[in-house]
C-alpha cells in the first residue's frame, strides 16, 4: 500500500512538474488575479479535470473514448479553436499597475478556459492514459485505489500551490512588466500547442 502511494506521488510529480499550456494558465491568473479567491474557479476547474483524467485512465475508460476516431477529431477540433482564442485574448491582454483596477473574467469564462487547457490538451491525455493509466495495471484492490488517490492529491496541491506562487509574484511585480512578459509567453504556448494539435489531425 505505501510502496504504491509513493508511485503515485512520484510519477504524478514527474507528469505535473514540466511546463505547459494548463501549468501556465493557472500560474499566469494566480498573478493577475486581484485576490487569491478570484482564482479559485480556475484552481477548482483543473484540479477536477484532472482527477477526472486519471480516474478514467484507471478505468480504461479513456483508451476506449480515444480509439473512437470521430470523437478524437472532435476534441481536437475544439481544443485548437479554444487554444487560438485564448492566445488571442491573453496577447492582447494589457497588465493593469493597480490591482484594484483589475476586472477579473466571470468565473464561468475561467472554468470554460480552465477545462479547455485541461481536457483537450493532448499532453495530459496521453500522460494520464500512457503513463498513469498503464502504470496502475500493476495494482489491484487496495492498492489500485491508494496509488490513484495519490496521483489525484498531487494535482490539487499543485494547482493549489501554483497559483499561489503567481499570486506572490504578482504583488512583487506590481508594475505590469512581468505580467506583460508571462502573457506573451502563455500565448506563444497556447498557440504553439493549437498548431501541435492541427498537426496530429493530418494524415499521415
Amino acid at each position: 500500500m505505501i510502496s504504491a502511494i509513493i508511485h503515485g506521488v512520484i510519477l504524478a510529480f514527474g507528469l505535473i512538474l514540466p511546463l505547459g499550456v494548463q501549468n501556465v494558465f493557472v500560474f499566469n491568473q494566480g498573478a493577475t488575479q486581484p485576490k487569491f479567491s478570484k482564482t479559485l474557479p480556475v484552481v477548482l476547474t483543473a484540479s477536477i479535470c484532472d482527477t477526472i483524467l486519471i480516474s478514467l485512465s484507471v478505468l480504461g475508460v479513456s483508451v476506449i473514448v480515444l480509439e473512437v476516431y470521430w470523437i478524437k477529431v472532435v476534441l481536437l477540433t475544439v481544443g485548437i479553436i479554444f487554444l487560438a482564442y485564448m492566445g488571442f485574448v491573453t496577447w492582447k491582454s494589457k497588465p493593469i499597475s493597480n490591482s484594484s483596477d483589475i476586472k477579473a473574467p466571470s468565473p464561468k469564462k475561467q472554468i470554460a478556459f480552465a477545462a479547455s487547457v485541461s481536457l483537450l490538451n493532448p499532453h495530459a491525455i496521453m500522460d494520464t492514459i500512457g503513463v498513469i493509466g498503464t502504470s496502475s495495471i500493476s495494482y489491484s484492490g487496495i492498492e489500485r485505489l491508494g496509488f490513484t488517490f495519490a496521483c489525484i492529491g498531487i494535482s490539487w496541491i499543485w494547482f493549489f500551490s501554483l497559483a499561489l506562487v503567481g499570486r506572490q509574484v504578482g504583488k512583487l511585480n506590481n508594475s505590469g512588466g512581468f505580467i506583460s512578459i508571462l502573457n506573451k509567453v502563455s500565448a506563444l504556448i497556447m498557440w504553439g500547442t493549437a498548431i501541435y494539435l492541427i498537426i496530429t489531425l493530418i494524415p499521415k
